[in-house]
C-alpha cells in the first residue's frame, strides 16, 4: 500500500469515530439556553415523601465539581442550585420581645458596660454681695483682691466661692417723689437730661413716681428714645403748694358769700376739711422692688430715688418692704432734696409719739434704706449742679462694686446679719455692702 492510501484510511477512520461518538451523546445533557422572554423559574424545593429518612442513610449525594446530580443506588437526587433557599423544615428563630422606650436622657451616659448609675442633685444657695469700697475722699477704690476680703456671717467666716470686679449692667427703678413742695421738683426736672446721661446703653430704666399714690409711668426699657419720651413726662408733672391749706376766706373752696352765707346754700354753714396729706414712699419702693424681682439676674438690680424722704400712709410697712429688698439683692441709693438736704432739719421733722417712744410723721427714712441695702450714703444736694454730680457719683458706684460670693450653711432660719472687712489697706477705707439678707427656701 501507497504512503498516499494509508493517509486516505487514518481519516476515514478518525471521521468514523466521531460519528459515532456525536450519535451515543444524550441531547437532555446539554442545557438549554436562557430566554430572552421569560425568566428562568426558580428550583422547585425538595419534596416531603415517607420513607426520606431511611433514604438518607443509604442513598447520599456527592456534588462534583459541575454542580450535577450524582446518582447513587436506586434513587436520584436532585441538583443543588448554589442560591437555594434553606430546608422547609429548618427551625425558625423565636419572636423579637416588644420593644420598650425610655425618655430622652433617662439612660446613663456610659450604660454599655453594665453599671448602674445614679444622679445626685445638690441645690446650693450662693449669697451674693455687692460690695463698694471708698477711701475718706470719697473715690472708689480698685485693685483689691479675693485674699483683701473676708466676709463673717453671725460672726463666723466664710470661704468664698465667687469674686469679681468687672462691672455689671444695671436694672434701674428711678422713683420721683411729686409730693414735694413744687419749687423742689421743678428744681429736680432741670437735672433729667443729666439722669439720663448716667445711664449706659447696657442698662436697663423703669420710672415711677409717688405722692399720696403710687404710679408705674413706663416699664423697664432699654436707654433711648422711650427713655427720653418718659423723662420729658416727668417735666410735667406739678409738685405740692407751699404753705397751710386753705379751707375759708376769699381764696377758700367755698363759692360767692352774701352776708356771711354761701349763695344758694342751706343756713347751715359748710365745714371745709383739707384733704389728708400722704406721701408713700414705702409702696413706691415696694412696687419697684417687685418689679425688679422679675428682672434678668445677671443684671445688678438697684432702686434710685429722688425725694425729700417723707414717708406717710403707706399700707407697706418699712420692716416688710426691707425684706423684700434683701432677700431680692436689691441696693437703694438715692438723692435727697428739699427738706432732706437741710442740715439738722430731718430731726426738727420727726413727730414723737408720747406713751409708745415712737417717732411718726415726716421723717426722713432714706437714710435707712440706703444703709441697710449697701447703698453707700445719701446725697444730700441742693443746688442743681450738685444733683447733676450726685447722678453720676451713684449710678456709677453702683455699676463698678466688688461682687462677692459665698455659700452658707444650709437650713431655713431668719435674719441673718453680714460683715465685710478689708484687710492690709489701713483704717481710712469705709467698706459698704447690706447688713444682712433672708435665706430663700431650698428648691426641692
Amino acid at each position: 500500500m501507497s504512503r498516499k492510501s494509508s493517509r486516505f484510511v487514518t481519516l476515514g477512520l478518525i471521521l468514523m469515530l466521531s460519528g459515532l461518538l456525536a450519535a451515543q451523546q444524550k441531547p437532555e445533557d446539554i442545557p438549554d439556553a436562557p430566554s430572552a422572554t421569560r425568566p428562568i423559574p426558580p428550583p422547585a424545593p425538595p419534596s416531603s415523601r415517607p420513607g426520606a429518612d431511611e433514604d438518607s442513610s443509604s442513598n447520599s449525594q456527592a456534588p462534583d465539581d459541575s454542580g450535577a446530580g450524582v446518582t447513587t443506588g436506586s434513587k436520584e437526587l436532585p441538583r443543588s442550585a448554589p442560591n437555594s433557599a434553606p430546608a422547609a423544615n429548618t427551625s425558625a428563630p423565636p419572636p423579637m420581645p416588644p420593644v420598650r422606650t425610655v425618655p430622652a436622657g433617662s439612660v446613663p451616659k456610659d450604660s454599655e458596660t453594665g453599671a448602674d448609675l445614679y444622679t445626685i442633685t445638690v441645690t446650693t444657695n450662693l449669697v451674693l454681695l455687692p460690695v463698694t469700697v471708698t477711701d475718706n475722699a470719697g473715690r472708689l477704690v480698685g485693685g483689691l483682691l479675693p485674699k483683701d476680703f473676708s466676709v463673717l456671717e453671725a460672726g463666723q467666716k466664710q470661704t468664698l466661692k465667687f469674686f469679681t470686679s468687672d462691672p455689671f449692667p444695671l436694672s434701674a427703678a428711678v422713683i420721683f417723689d411729686t409730693g414735694m413742695p413744687d419749687v423742689g421738683l421743678h428744681k429736680v426736672q432741670e437735672t433729667l437730661s443729666a439722669l439720663q446721661g448716667a445711664f449706659s446703653q447696657f442698662d436697663e430704666v423703669g420710672i415711677y413716681t409717688y405722692s399720696s399714690t403710687v404710679s408705674r409711668v413706663t416699664d423697664f426699657e432699654g436707654v433711648g428714645k422711650q427713655l427720653t419720651v418718659a423723662l420729658n413726662e416727668v417735666k410735667g408733672y406739678s409738685g405740692a403748694n407751699n404753705g397751710p391749706p386753705v379751707t375759708s376766706g376769699p381764696l377758700g373752696p367755698q363759692g360767692p358769700i352774701i352776708n356771711g352765707l354761701p349763695v344758694g346754700a342751706p343756713p347751715v354753714t359748710p365745714v371745709y376739711t383739707p384733704p389728708k396729706v400722704a406721701h408713700v414712699l414705702n409702696d413706691a419702693i415696694l412696687l419697684a422692688a417687685r418689679d425688679l424681682s422679675k428682672r434678668d439676674r445677671a443684671r445688678r438690680k438697684i432702686i434710685f430715688i429722688i425725694s425729700d424722704g417723707r414717708e406717710q400712709g403707706s399700707t407697706a410697712s418699712y420692716a416688710d418692704t426691707l425684706k423684700v429688698l434683701l432677700t431680692q439683692n436689691i441696693t437703694v441709693y438715692a438723692v435727697g432734696v428739699e427738706g432732706a438736704a437741710i442740715p439738722i432739719y430731718d430731726r426738727l421733722q420727726r413727730v414723737h409719739v408720747p406713751k409708745t417712744g415712737k417717732f411718726v410723721g415726716y421723717s426722713d427714712i432714706l437714710p435707712k434704706y440706703v444703709n441697710a441695702t449697701g447703698g453707700g450714703g445719701v446725697h444730700n444736694e441742693m443746688a442743681q449742679a450738685d444733683i447733676e454730680r450726685a447722678y453720676s457719683k451713684a449710678i456709677g458706684d453702683a455699676r463698678n462694686q466688688y461682687t462677692l460670693g459665698y455659700t452658707p450653711k444650709a437650713g431655713i432660719g431668719g435674719y441673718r446679719q453680714i460683715e465685710v472687712r478689708v484687710r492690709g489697706h489701713g483704717s481710712d477705707l469705709k467698706v459698704y455692702t447690706k447688713d444682712g439678707y433672708y435665706p430663700l427656701p431650698t428648691a426641692r
